[in-house]
């Protein structure tokens, strides 16, 4: 084979195992959100259940996970690591405080309305577990003291306990009836405006 056609039979057979590479991860993806869609009507759905809701064959999720277990842990892993990113995506030291709040709110609400069954088994025993949500919490802290700095909360505001109190709210707000903006408005809204009125003192 000349030197020429050993590299573009190189560049193809890399270019396949590309493809190839990101079918499987296409695949995957598919297995794990049929497997929450699944679990979070069925928590004792078993793997046939979960193979028949992806459109794949049996063999095709005991291939790629070993247990019933092994795939709620995959599960787990990969909402905790879109909880993350979705506060990134949301997360700036420029935008104004409300903005940003706003579009974080929403981002982690779609992860925790879309994965609720894999959220809710995120341990913190777990490293990575552990990891992103110290990073979110960083970044939480970083949000309200720049909402205070800005005036939007009261510069004597205890905010480790208005970030406990936004934690609370945010995992209501996902148990609630409503589309991720909607919600996360209304949960800022509880957070700065409360549901009282001017007359209570």
């Amino acid at each position: 084979m000349a030197k020429g056609e050993a590299a573009t039979a190189g560049g193809a057979a890399g270019h396949g195992g590309r493809a190839r590479r990101a079918d499987a991860e296409r695949t995957v993806l598919t297995i794990l959100e049929a497997a929450e869609r699944v679990l979070s009507r069925n928590p004792t759905a078993t793997m046939e259940q979960i193979a028949e809701a992806a459109g794949v064959a049996r063999t095709t999720v005991h291939r790629r996970f070993a247990s019933r277990e092994a795939l709620v842990d995959a599960m787990t892993a990969w909402a905790t690591r879109q909880f993350g990113a979705a506060v990134d995506a949301a997360h700036s030291s420029t935008a104004p405080p409300l903005v940003v709040l706003h579009q974080v709110t929403a981002n982690v609400l779609r992860i925790k309305i879309d994965w609720g069954f894999a959220m809710g088994r995120a341990s913190e025993g777990d490293p990575e577990v552990a990891r992103v949500h110290a990073a979110v919490l960083d970044k939480c802290d970083q949000m309200f003291h720049r909402a205070q700095e800005a005036g939007v909360l009261r510069a004597d505001a205890d905010l480790s306990w208005t970030r406990r109190v936004y934690y609370a709210l945010i995992h209501e707000a996902a148990r609630s009836e409503g589309d991720a903006d909607t919600l996360a408005v209304r949960v800022l809204d509880t957070l700065f405006r409360g549901v009282g009125t001017d007359r209570v003192r």
